[in-house]
C-alpha cells in the first residue's frame, strides 16, 4: 500500500513538473506566433497524446487558453491573475518598474524589466513611450533564451564564461527562429556588453529593432533584472543612441540612490 502510494506521488510530481514545463514554453516567445500542439510536443519531447492531456487540463483551468481558429496555445488569465499577487519579491522590483516608466517618458520609446529565470529572461514590466510607431517584441510574462534580444543579453553577459557557455549551447537549436542570430553572434554580443556595459541588438532577433539593455545586480551578485528599451531601427541614430544610453544610466544610478536611502 505504501509502495502504491509513493508511486501515485511520482506520478502527480511529474504531471506537475510536465505541466509547469508546458507553461513555461507557452509563455517562451520563439518567434512571432504563439506555439500549437505539435511545436510545444516537439519542445518538451512528449508524444502529442500526453501533450494534448496536460493543455486540456491547463485550459480547463484557464492557466492557458487555445484559440480554436489558429490551433495555438496562449497564457491563460488565471496565470495573469496569479502573477498580479503582491510579495515581497514583487515589491522588491517596484522601484525598477518605475524606473522602468521614467525611461520609457524620457527616451519616448517602449522600454522592458527583464528578470533572469533560469537561462531565460521574463518581461516583468513594460511601459511604451508617446511615438506613433510603437514597437513591442515581448509583452508581459513572455519569455526569451538568455542572448535573445538587448535585455536578455546584458543578462547573459553578466553571467561567468562556463555559464555563458553551457546556456549557448542549450539555446543553440532554437536560435534558427529569429532574424540574424547564431551563437556566434550571441558571443560577440555578450563579449562588447561587457567591453561597453551596453547590451545593443540590431536587427538580431527582429529585422526592423533596435534594442539597447543594461544589466543590474538588483538582488543578487550577478545581474538578476536588465532594463532595456526597443525602438524602430530605420529611426535610430548615433545621437538618439548616446542620449538612450544616458537616460537608462541616470535612471538606474537614481534607483540606486533612492534604494540607499531608503535602507
Amino acid at each position: 500500500m505504501k509502495e502504491g502510494g509513493n508511486m501515485a506521488n511520482q506520478d502527480g510530481t511529474q504531471a506537475i513538473r510536465r505541466a509547469a514545463t508546458m507553461l513555461q514554453r507557452i509563455a517562451h516567445v520563439a518567434g512571432d506566433e504563439p506555439p500549437t500542439l505539435r511545436n510545444l510536443s516537439q519542445a518538451v519531447d512528449l508524444p502529442r497524446s500526453t501533450a494534448h492531456r496536460i493543455l486540456k487540463a491547463l485550459t480547463d483551468t484557464g492557466l492557458a487558453y487555445y484559440d480554436p481558429q489558429t490551433r495555438r496555445y496562449e497564457i491563460g488569465m488565471l496565470s495573469y491573475e496569479l502573477g498580479l499577487a503582491v510579495t515581497d519579491n514583487v515589491l522588491q522590483l517596484a522601484p525598477w518598474a518605475a524606473a522602468v516608466d521614467r525611461v520609457a517618458q524620457r527616451a519616448n520609446v517602449t522600454t522592458y524589466l527583464m528578470r533572469r529565470s533560469g537561462m531565460e529572461a521574463v518581461c516583468v514590466h513594460k511601459a511604451e513611450g508617446r511615438t506613433v510607431i510603437r514597437v513591442i517584441p515581448v509583452e508581459v510574462g513572455q519569455r526569451r533564451y538568455l542572448g535573445v534580444g538587448a535585455g536578455a543579453t546584458a543578462l547573459l553577459a553578466g553571467l561567468p564564461d562556463e555559464t555563458v557557455d553551457r546556456i549557448i549551447a542549450a539555446v543553440t537549436p532554437d536560435l534558427e527562429a529569429f532574424a540574424d542570430l547564431t551563437p556566434d553572434r550571441v558571443r560577440e554580443a555578450v563579449a562588447e556588453a561587457r567591453r561597453t556595459g551596453f547590451s545593443e541588438s540590431q536587427g538580431r532577433a527582429y529585422r526592423s529593432i533596435y534594442g539597447l539593455g543594461v544589466g543590474v545586480n538588483a538582488h543578487a551578485a550577478e545581474p538578476d533584472i536588465a532594463i532595456s528599451i526597443a525602438a524602430h531601427a530605420p529611426e535610430v541614430d548615433e545621437t538618439r543612441i548616446a542620449e538612450w544610453k544616458t537616460i537608462i544610466a541616470e535612471e538606474i544610478a537614481e534607483t540606486r540612490k533612492r534604494l540607499a536611502v531608503r535602507r
